[in-house]
């Protein structure tokens, strides 16, 4: 990933609700969610659940389909492993004993773990 891109994609995070939406998305996995139930969940007004995910769909941290009447959102995981990717590429600096604790986070996300199953979150 480029710098421009990673900005983008960092800027569209730093805000509450994008953050959260983009979470919620993370965790609805390639399915997604129709619109209106983005807005349920989250809390927030149609017209602010529309302006976020058009800031989040610009960075290309979602992806929209249409379903009949309902456009389906999801993340776009492929953006977000390359983003990661991004933030890490320069980790450790020779010294591998600093990415030990982000493996492990990284192997306990529901998506990293093989058989698809996690356990309970602890925060």
């Amino acid at each position: 990933m480029e710098t421009q891109p990673a900005i983008r994609a960092l800027s569209a995070l730093a805000h509450e609700g994008r953050l959260e939406t983009f979470r919620l998305l993370v965790q609805a996995g390639p399915d997604g969610l129709a619109a209106g139930e983005i807005a349920r969940r989250v809390g927030i007004a149609p017209n602010t659940l529309s302006a976020s995910l058009t800031v989040l769909f610009n960075a290309g941290l979602v992806a929209a389909r249409r379903d009949g009447r309902s456009i389906i959102y999801s993340a776009a995981y492929e953006q977000m492993a390359d983003l990661l990717g991004f933030l890490l590429e320069d980790c450790c600096n020779s010294r591998p004993e600093i990415c030990v604790p982000l493996a492990a986070i990284a192997s306990q996300a529901a998506c990293c773990v093989p058989d698809g199953t996690a356990s309970a979150k602890t925060s």
